[in-house]
């Protein structure tokens, strides 16, 4: 089996397009308890399949050959997966809580490749 990377992605845009930021603080941590629930059966659904259930990613630093500074992208999470085929993995994330109950935009999946030589 190969491995795959799943990159969550959170935009801005899909934050306001789902309505997210209009929520009330009760309504959000009620949608995040119902999203909470919908992702651990999500990963006890695909167990069998989870090389790395991952995590939420946090802010973010850049470290370049000019040093270290504060910078933003749309990463939110990631989980690692093994699968035959890229297609098979992308299968998994079909109909996904990060964008089906979060406010999720998508969810990119990239084979792991082994390193050469």
């Amino acid at each position: 089996m190969k491995r795959f990377l799943a990159v969550y992605i959170g935009t801005e845009e899909s934050m306001h397009a789902s309505g997210w930021s209009a929520l009330s603080d009760a309504e959000r941590q009620e949608r995040e308890r119902t999203g909470i629930q919908a992702w651990k059966k999500w990963v006890d659904d695909h167990k069998d399949s989870i090389v790395e259930v991952g995590a939420p990613l946090g802010k973010t630093l850049r470290t370049s050959k000019t040093g270290v500074e504060k910078t933003r992208n749309d990463l939110a999470g990631f989980t690692v997966v093994h699968a035959p085929s890229q297609e098979a993995a992308a299968k998994l994330f079909e109909n996904h809580p990060h964008f089906t109950v979060f406010p999720g935009d998508s969810i990119e999946i990239m084979e792991c490749l082994p390193i050469p030589g």
